[in-house]
């Protein structure tokens, strides 16, 4: 894998510049509600040395009725400052988390414009699976100036992807399972129809990764897409349950080189909810 400060960083280089004084390492684990983690308890008890914890239910918009919304910038900012996150740092998200967690917050910086910010590919598990050290203190946090500005660019409302929908103008591209995107299995969420949203194409974010959780090559990422029926020729737009494992498919996007996506930030959660919004099943 070719390390890339702006998308992806392996374990190596990380290891390699740990102790770098512009170096920030948030911790952005988040797990869904069946399975009974709890991603800060899991993060107080080890976590890479010098990591923050970014609480992605607690860093979002709690205007919206929906879970984990990007969070408005003001709060964004003064998150940031007070986690000692700020201008001229080099930003290295990881989790530890079946969902892939780190990609969401990779992207929440990128909607504020901060764009020297990389996932850990592999995550935490393969940090600890090489014996690389861990820590259960907390970094002592300094105050420190961040300046963002908003790429409303990179995020779309149910508005937005419903135009899209009826027009095609736009690839919809949706991680979830198989199951979930066919409308044959359940939705983990109670009170959502079940289905997917018309002309919507499915790639399970797990196809993107390998046995190891590592993502695969960009060859192999453009192949996924493709091979799911993907129009990479026109701009596209990730969506998945809650916003989470979508932004796993906006990181690869990003990898093959396709700068034209957005993401769906309500998600099925969203468009599940409403009865009027007109919902597809069975294969795409």
């Amino acid at each position: 894998m070719q390390d890339d400060p702006k998308t992806l960083v392996s374990t190596e280089w990380l290891a390699a510049h740990g102790n770098d004084p512009d170096l920030r390492i948030l911790d952005a684990s988040w797990h869904m509600p069946a399975t009974g983690r709890d991603a800060r308890a899991e993060y107080d008890a080890a976590h890479i040395p010098g990591a923050r914890f970014f609480d992605i239910d607690a860093i979002s918009d709690k205007r919206s009725a929906l879970p984990h919304m990007a969070p408005p910038v003001e709060m964004f900012v003064s998150r940031m400052r007070a986690m000692g996150v700020g201008d001229g740092h080099q930003v290295v998200v990881y989790d530890n988390s079946d969902v892939r967690s780190a990609a969401r917050v990779w992207w929440t910086f990128r909607l504020m414009g901060k764009t020297d910010v990389a996932v850990l590919d592999g995550g935490f598990a393969k940090w600890q699976a090489e014996g690389r050290p861990v820590e259960d203190m907390a970094p002592v946090l300094r105050d420190r100036h961040i300046t963002v500005q908003r790429q409303a660019g990179l995020v779309r409302d149910v508005t937005q992807v419903a135009a899209a929908s009826k027009l095609g103008d736009h690839g919809i591209v949706d991680a979830r399972a198989p199951g979930r995107f066919r409308g044959e299995a359940p939705e983990p969420r109670p009170g959502l129809r079940s289905g997917h949203i018309p002309g919507a194409r499915n790639v399970p974010f797990g196809r993107l990764l390998n046995a190891d959780g590592t993502m695969k090559s960009p060859d192999a990422l453009r192949a996924a897409f493709e091979d799911a029926g993907v129009d990479l020729g026109k701009p596209v737009i990730t969506s998945c349950g809650s916003g989470i494992t979508a932004a796993v498919l906006s990181l690869a996007l990003e990898r093959i080189g396709h700068r034209n996506h957005s993401l769906y930030d309500g998600s099925w959660t969203e468009w599940g909810s409403f009865p009027d919004l007109p919902i597809a099943t069975g294969d795409a």
